[in-house]
């Protein structure tokens, strides 16, 4: 048994194809094949069911699979702990950031990361928040951008900021005159909200809770784009978090954006890493890049005065 060999295991367990596996491994199929026979036949046990058309793991399979991924991120580890004893700032480092987040934050940090660590090789995988963190206690990430509260014993977490929320309505909506609102004009409001599996999702649930706003039954949006599309369109309003809504988003014309006043609805944004992990001197000083916001990112703009039609510019008469 090899390191190799584990290797191949876990890109099988996370493929379920032995094509795709081995593509991932840069082998040749029955070169994988070959490999998951032999350590089948020395631990004595069947890992995968051959089907046709998929491949599904034993119970021994699943638990080898379990036991091979922590022995390849120690070993990640153990070579990624060296490179960093002689040059903590170089080598590579991957990040996991979720989807409502990614597109919006990182034209504003990575530039920044960039001048601030030459030599890094940033790897960034996008998933949704349940996948980083299985990712990340597994070894296949070093750190993972994540709302909080996380409940893991075995995370270090650094809240990084508070992103704000606002109220994105459609220009006619009832709300759409005032300049700001309160929490408590949500009460009873119909919001349109992600399906399930966004954080985003249970953090305007949060929000819906606290101020007596519902979901609007029938449609569930799948990023925040089509949420966006949704508004313009009149369809309803939903909330939106601030970076999802400054440049270099275009900003439409179609759609009030309604900053609240008070205790305004927040996410906390956090960097999570492993409590064992190598890395940890060299993420806390990446932490620190990421705080480093430009001025006024996380800052509601007013909202824009609605236009009043003048003389001359009300709606013709039929002749």
């Amino acid at each position: 048994m090899n390191l190799r060999d584990l290797k191949y295991l876990v890109a099988l367990a996370e493929h379920r194809h032995f094509g795709r596996a081995a593509a991932s491994c840069f082998v040749s199929q029955p070169t994988l094949s070959t490999q998951i026979r032999k350590l089948e036949e020395e631990l004595g046990v069947a890992l995968v069911e051959r089907a046709p058309r998929k491949v599904m793991l034993t119970p021994a399979g699943r638990e080898a699979t379990e036991r091979a991924r922590r022995i390849v991120a120690e070993i990640e580890q153990m070579k990624e702990a060296a490179r960093r004893s002689q040059d903590p700032e170089a080598g590579s480092v991957r990040l996991g950031i979720f989807p409502t987040l990614a597109p919006y934050l990182l034209p504003h940090v990575i530039p920044h990361m960039r001048a601030r660590f030459p030599q890094l090789e940033l790897l960034l995988v996008e998933e949704k928040s349940d996948e980083l963190l299985a990712r990340l206690r597994d070894g296949r990430l070093d750190a993972a951008l994540l709302a909080l509260p996380v409940h893991d014993d075995q995370l270090h977490t650094e809240l990084l900021f508070e992103e704000p929320f606002v109220l994105a309505v459609p220009e006619d909506h009832p709300l759409a005159s005032r300049q700001a609102l309160s929490l408590d004009a949500l009460a009873e409001q119909p919001l349109l909200l992600l399906e399930d599996g966004h954080c985003m999702r249970d953090q305007a649930l949060d929000v819906c809770q606290l101020s007596g706003a519902q979901e609007k039954t029938g449609f569930r949006a799948t990023s925040l784009e089509t949420l966006r599309q949704m508004v313009a369109a009149n369809v309803g309003a939903t909330l939106l978090p601030i970076l999802a809504v400054k440049p270099p988003v275009a900003r439409s014309e179609n759609i009030r954006l309604l900053p609240f006043t008070g205790s305004a609805p927040t996410r906390s944004i956090a960097i999570c890493w492993r409590h064992s992990s190598a890395m940890a001197g060299f993420l806390s000083r990446l932490a620190q890049v990421l705080r480093s916001l430009p001025a006024g990112l996380l800052e509601p703009d007013p909202a824009a005065p609605r236009p009043h039609p003048g003389p001359g510019r009300g709606p013709k008469r039929p002749a």
